[in-house]
């Protein structure tokens, strides 16, 4: 079944009654060359289990079915469920769960379905939701591999950016502090039905072992990075002392303790000056 096709696709879609939500962010490919290179990126070995967030009409599906020793499909549009039963048909090695990624116990899918397999996420993930659904699947140490989604381009830049460039963020810090992220490759708003109104890219995230970084206070850790750069027009010191309450003289001891000029923005901090200046700030 050619479901990169637009003909394909608009029979089975108009057959099944399907109509696009905006409110889900649903554009789904057309390029028949991005999938594949997804799912070759993904995909390292025969014995590996796929989790895929929003299979859409499973285009990336089928290429992660003929590649992976298992796919698990998390489809939040109960429409889409019938119209994957007939695109997938072929595959015995795929499930489809009803169900929304951040609600679901991952961590349940995958001892169910994945035992003794290598375990990745690959998604083409709505530009709405990008941020919370990877940083429910990093903050929940799920036991996988890789991470290789495909996002608006933007957010790919700044989740693969390194923490003390410009671009960089908090998001950027939760990355970097669970992962190594690197951008694979671009794709144009062309490659999607219907176009969305930016380019996108695909980025990968390399899971560290959990003990390449260790900080006392992990909460608060994040606390601060996230007060940091809440107000990144604002100095490191008054963005922390007014979105935490913390007087300034305290942020400014902490600032003089580590080493960072009072004058520096959250963005020319680099992950060793988070972590010291998180251990020297008193909450």
């Amino acid at each position: 079944m050619a479901l990169s096709d637009i003909g394909t696709i608009k029979s089975i879609l108009s057959k099944h009654g399907f109509t696009f939500s905006k409110e889900m962010g649903q554009n789904f490919l057309i390029n028949p060359s991005v999938c594949p290179r997804m799912a070759e990126s993904s995909v390292q070995n025969d014995n590996t289990g796929v989790l895929e967030i929003g299979p859409g009409i499973g285009v990336l599906t089928c290429e992660l079915a003929k590649r992976a020793r298992k796919v698990v499909c998390i489809e939040l549009d109960k429409r889409l469920i019938p119209v994957l039963g007939e695109t997938l048909s072929e595959f015995d090695n795929v499930t489809v769960i009803n169900s929304d990624v951040l609600k679901i116990d991952l961590h349940k899918v995958i001892e169910e379905h994945f035992s003794g397999m290598d375990v990745v996420v690959c998604a083409n993930l709505p530009y709405y939701i990008t941020s919370p659904i990877i940083m429910s699947l990093l903050e929940s140490r799920l036991p996988i591999k890789t991470i290789t989604v495909m996002v608006q381009k933007e957010a790919a830049e700044r989740l693969c950016a390194q923490v003390g460039e410009r671009k960089s963020g908090a998001v950027t810090v939760a990355v970097n502090y669970y992962s190594i992220a690197k951008k694979l490759f671009d794709v144009s708003r062309g490659s999607f039905m219907p176009a969305p109104n930016v380019d996108s890219s695909v980025i990968q995230l390399e899971i560290r072992n959990e003990q390449e970084f260790k900080v006392d206070d992990e909460c608060k850790f994040f606390r601060i990075v996230r007060a940091a750069f809440q107000q990144r027009r604002k100095t490191v010191s008054n963005s922390i002392s007014s979105v935490l309450g913390v007087k300034k003289s305290v942020v400014a001891d902490a600032l003089k303790a580590c080493g960072i000029k009072e004058t520096a923005r959250a963005e020319e901090l680099t992950m060793e000056d988070l972590f010291a200046l998180s251990e020297n700030i008193n909450m």
